[in-house]
Parts: C-alpha cells; sequence; structure tokens
C-alpha cells in the first residue's frame, strides 16, 4: 500500500510538473505577442468626454474639448472609419503624450503601441504629428 501511494505521489508530481512548463510556455508565447511592433493611427484627437457624451468633435468643439482636456479628460484618437483609441502617457516618454493636449481637434499620426481590453482599444503614445491640412480633408 505504501509502495502505492509513492508511486501515485509520483506520477502526480510529473503531472504537475508538466503542466507547470506547458503554462509557462503559453505564458511567454502570449507575452511575445503582446510586446509587437508600434502601430501609426491617423485620426482626429477628442476628448472622450464630450465625444462620449453627445458626439462633440471637430473645429466647432476645439475650444471647449483644449479646455476639457487642459482639466484633466481623457484623450481619445478617432479614426475616419470610426475606430475610437483611448490615448495613454508612455511611462518612458511622455512629451508625446502631453504635446496631444496642444492638438485637441487637430488631425494627426499617432505612433504607440495599440492593445486592446474588454472591448476597450487603447494606445500608449510614443509619437505624434500634425497632418497637413491637405490631406486630412481628403479622408
Amino acid at each position: 500500500m505504501k509502495r502505492l501511494l509513492v508511486l501515485l505521489a509520483v506520477a502526480a508530481a510529473s503531472v504537475f510538473a508538466a503542466l507547470a512548463v506547458a503554462s509557462s510556455q503559453a505564458t511567454g508565447a502570449s507575452a511575445a505577442k503582446a510586446e509587437s511592433k508600434p502601430s501609426m493611427v491617423k485620426g482626429e484627437i477628442v476628448d472622450m468626454g464630450c465625444y462620449m457624451g453627445h458626439g462633440a468633435r471637430g473645429e466647432k468643439h476645439q475650444s471647449c474639448a483644449a479646455k476639457c482636456i487642459a482639466g484633466g479628460m481623457p484623450m481619445g484618437l478617432l479614426t475616419d472609419k470610426g475606430a475610437l483609441y483611448l490615448l495613454t502617457m508612455n511611462h518612458d516618454n511622455a512629451d508625446p503624450f502631453n504635446q496631444c493636449k496642444e492638438m485637441a481637434a487637430a488631425m494627426v499620426e499617432v505612433t504607440g503601441m495599440v492593445s486592446e481590453r474588454n472591448g476597450m482599444k487603447s494606445m500608449d503614445v510614443m509619437g505624434v504629428k500634425p497632418l497637413a491640412t491637405a490631406e486630412s480633408t481628403q479622408k
């Protein structure tokens, strides 16, 4: 009986060890997938409160959006296809995110890491540049 218990304990330990190895390999694969290359997304910088609350955007809403963002309202990037990204500050370099605060209602190209959680898209801002007016009106 003692021998059977020892054999079962060794078998159970082997199974748990195999599961732990498989789990760590799966975690490593998902971590590698999460660390993809930065994306470039074009769109309009909107203040999330007014845009989500009543669809406010564009040049007519620029001064309100600037005030809301300066007051701490989160910013978003709205693409011409209607995708909305919450803009987040890159912890290694906050400058591009802070530049976005000065570009309310402007058409821009944002570079950064895109992620999605529970249906919410976000972009960790690593770079931003304004789009030429002619380019933004053609889209």
